[in-house]
């Protein structure tokens, strides 16, 4: 395969890249990967070789990728029990990056990276820019944040080896980065959707329409979103809005990105090898099936994941995208098989509520969901603002707004439930991932 970069400047060269490799080299690159990497966790990885012994198996059990399935499944409470640095397979002497997740309950997740993981992260990343139709010469505003979070400096290292223009602003302080975005001239913005959300309404109210700015193309991630927030995005710009997908446990932002076709998200499977499989039997299901995203590393060295379960809810696709990469590709991800709550029996996940209010006028992408328990029965309100417009409206016309919004959630989950209309701006703002539900029922 020909080299990734350029000989002038070193920038990123996408058209020589491994998303073009024919099927037959691609997976001997994988097997090659796989088998090395199996061997190294299970050398230097207490947990995986104890795992491994007790299915009776050794790294040489795997000859053909199809073996991958008989090895054991690794979960986000293998890092919490083995925090900080159990799962390691580098010496300290070799790790240059340690980032963490913040968590939700106890301590973080830790993970680790060598210079060659640090090589890799940058190369999946400028591929995802690359995929996103970005190169030398675009200035990049990288709102996510740096620190401990992996989007930041992982965003940031790939637009530099793309030979982009990268602002490290980070996260917060709306004010600063529609200022920076105005007078830059920036035409690429990385963020969450629901910040991107934030500061197109932000800079409205500021009398900045992002229709007459030079920015073109929103790179947005680190939170499931649907195809109704991307159309009232991109309707409210002049943005092309690009899905992409990564986390912590693999890499960081990098392990998937849609490209021009929006027609799914690339797998950049030369270093990360997907498989799909029924979350309640945990069996591997073909491509095209829907189940869970499981991800095995097949070149990290400061911290291999074999069989890494995901609980995203997503499927394969095979058929070579329009773009022309032959590396298959995740449809966009838009539930866990985590964030699932129950209410009377129906399974429900915030995305199917975002899909439902976004289908009617006169709301903006701003929602929460709160569920509280009375008298042993579990209840669910929906909070949704309001457009500006909308709100200053006669108390009829809220309340056909309100019926709208009940009607539409009822059709999407068969089940009613309260529907209540908020002020503008009342629904606390995510400068990082949105915070969707509040479970105040005490389980």
């Amino acid at each position: 395969m020909k080299s990734m970069w350029n000989d002038q400047g070193g920038s990123f060269n996408p058209a020589s890249a491994a998303d073009y490799l024919a099927p037959d080299p691609l997976r001997q690159l994988q097997l090659q990967r796989l088998r090395a990497t199996v061997r190294r966790a299970y050398d230097r990885v207490e947990l995986f070789r104890s795992r491994m012994n007790e299915r009776g198996l050794t790294p040489d059990d795997v000859r053909t990728l199809d073996d991958l399935g008989r090895l054991p499944l690794t979960v986000k409470t293998d890092l919490r029990d083995t925090y900080p640095f159990g799962l390691f397979a580098s010496d300290m002497s070799e790790v240059v990056r340690l980032h963490a997740s913040s968590g939700t309950t106890g301590k973080p997740i830790v993970v680790a990276y060598t210079q060659e993981d640090i090589e890799v992260w940058a190369n999946v990343m400028a591929r995802t820019f690359a995929a996103c139709g970005l190169g030398r010469g675009d200035i990049i505003q990288n709102a996510y944040g740096y620190g401990l979070f992996t989007g930041g400096l992982g965003a940031h290292y790939g637009a530099e080896a793309l030979g982009a223009t990268v602002i490290p602003i980070s996260g917060g302080n709306t004010e600063r980065q529609l200022m920076v975005m105005k007078d830059f001239g920036v035409t690429a913005i990385c963020c969450t959707p629901s910040y991107l959300v934030h500061l197109i309404e932000s800079g409205r109210e500021a009398g900045t329409d992002f229709r007459d700015l030079p920015l073109r193309t929103a790179v947005l991630g680190a939170e499931p979103w649907t195809d109704a927030m991307r159309r009232h995005i991109e309707s409210s710009s002049n943005l092309k809005a690009y899905d992409i997908y990564g986390l912590s446990e693999i890499i960081g932002p990098g392990v998937a990105s849609e490209c021009v076709a929006q027609s799914g998200l690339h797998i950049f499977e030369d270093h990360f090898y997907p498989e799909i499989i029924d979350p309640t039997t945990c069996e591997v299901l073909p491509d095209g099936a829907e189940g869970e995203l499981v991800l095995t590393t097949l070149s990290k060295r400061a911290m291999p994941m074999i069989r890494y379960r995901t609980r995203d809810i997503t499927s394969l696709v095979s058929e070579r995208c329009p773009c022309g990469r032959t590396i298959r590709r995740i449809q966009r991800i838009s539930r866990r098989s985590d964030d699932m709550f129950i209410i009377r029996g129906v399974n429900v996940f915030p995305s199917q509520v975002e899909s439902a209010l976004l289908r009617v006028e006169g709301t903006v992408p701003h929602y929460q969901i709160v569920l509280t328990r009375h008298e042993g029965l579990d209840q669910m309100e929906v909070q949704v603002e309001m457009t500006p417009e909308v709100f200053t409206d006669r108390i009829g016309s809220l309340e056909a707004l309100q019926k709208k919004l009940g009607d539409a959630v009822e059709r999407t989950l068969g089940i009613r439930v309260n529907v209540r209309l908020v002020e503008p701006h009342t629904i606390d703002r995510s400068q990082g991932k949105a915070k969707r539900v509040i479970d105040r029922r005490n389980l």
